[in-house]
């Protein structure tokens, strides 16, 4: 990949509660939070938890969604799922993210097999909620 290559920055979440969300990315799903004291400080409008080096998921509070404006109708995404999100993993890390989730009473479903994403086939993914009902897939590859 080079730097002209396009890549995914950012996902804006609608979450209800900012705080618990970054809380459990970080527990649940071990991402590293973002700002977060900067949020509850009230010195910036959200807090993000990092996927990698170069993407993060912004964890945008529902009361700000009046105050979009950056195309007409903005506010009218909140509450507008998107289908899922999905996070590739190293095989180690796909069965840690398991274990964690599982620990911290989030329902799984069953392993698929052979679905295909972005790098051909995946050998395992599985999906899980987060406590605002966004829907995430966790893969491998091989």
């Amino acid at each position: 990949m080079t730097n002209e290559s396009a890549r995914l920055d950012h996902v804006v979440l609608w979450v209800s509660d900012p705080a618990a969300s970054a809380d459990f990315y970080a527990k649940a799903v071990g991402l590293e939070p973002l700002r977060v004291a900067e949020f509850t400080e009230g010195k910036t409008s959200f807090p993000s938890v990092r996927v990698n080096e170069e993407t993060i998921l912004d964890l945008a509070p529902l009361t700000i969604a009046e105050h979009m404006r950056m195309l007409p109708d903005s506010a009218g995404s909140a509450g507008h799922a998107v289908n899922h999100i999905c996070l590739s993993l190293s095989s180690d890390d796909f069965d840690a993210l398991r274990g964690r989730l599982q620990e911290h009473g989030v329902a799984v479903s069953e392993i698929a097999h052979d679905l295909y994403g972005a790098r051909g086939e995946a050998p395992r993914s599985f999906y899980f909620r987060d406590p605002d009902g966004n829907v995430f897939e966790a893969r491998h590859y091989a």
